[in-house]
């Protein structure tokens, strides 16, 4: 592959199945296309209070299509989503606004890349849309952790370090970051092409991003494409 690599920005949310899928294909690609991936991770809620969206829960029809879409797209991304047994009050009446500050501060905690917070957002994913689980409480957070490698005391450190404002603040620049972007829901994923910020929403815009970074998109398992007559 020729050119220099470009630089793609990912927004997103653990509570948002949507972005799982995302995150998966992108981490899936990241060795395939000619890209250097950053992951983003900021607040949903902030997000559609500042751009004046509204939750899929306020609109009826939204909701029942998401939870029947998300059926059809688990086996076609290969992503194990079983979405919890009360997803309104996951999503809309517990919020993740301490779990992102806990995924902000793991970012924090980072020497190489983005390993950590990947893992940890993953194991998180699959508590809320694989195995309903909580994702707000410190022992749920803990054990998260323990799962992608992190040790008791590295966790501990992450847990306080999360309620700290810098990590705060630091939450609330990047959710910003992403308002600044355009963004009004999530997944977002910013590809910086020939000084220009490309915005792309949702799990199912790949086809265009590979064109627009002149790259190619065989499917969302670039290890087995798909083919197409």
């Amino acid at each position: 592959m020729g050119g220099s690599r470009k630089m793609v920005e990912f927004f997103y949310d653990i509570v948002s199945p949507y972005s799982w899928l995302a995150f998966e294909v992108l981490c899936r690609y990241r060795n395939v296309w000619n890209i250097d991936l950053k992951f983003k991770p900021a607040y949903l809620g902030g997000v559609m209070h500042g751009s004046g969206n509204q939750p899929p829960g306020i609109v009826p029809n939204k909701f029942l299509y998401m939870t029947k879409d998300l059926e059809r797209v688990s086996g076609y991304f290969g992503v194990p989503l079983y979405p919890p047994s009360n997803v309104f009050e996951v999503m809309f009446e517990k919020g993740t606004l301490n779990t992102m500050r806990f995924v902000t501060a793991v970012t924090e905690k980072e020497k190489d890349g983005d390993v950590l917070v990947e893992r940890v957002s993953r194991e998180l994913w699959k508590r809320i849309w694989s195995t309903d689980q909580d994702v707000t409480q410190p022992a749920s957070l803990i054990e998260a952790g323990l799962k992608a490698g992190l040790s008791a005391n590295e966790l501990e450190e992450i847990l306080t370090l999360s309620k700290s404002q810098p990590i705060k603040d630091k939450l609330k620049s990047v959710t910003q970051e992403a308002l600044d972007y355009q963004c009004f829901g999530f997944p977002s994923t910013v590809c910086h092409v020939n000084g220009k910020a490309e915005l792309f929403f949702g799990s199912d815009r790949f086809e265009l991003m590979a064109h627009c970074i002149g790259e190619k998109w065989v499917g969302p398992h670039p290890d087995k494409p798909t083919s197409k007559m």
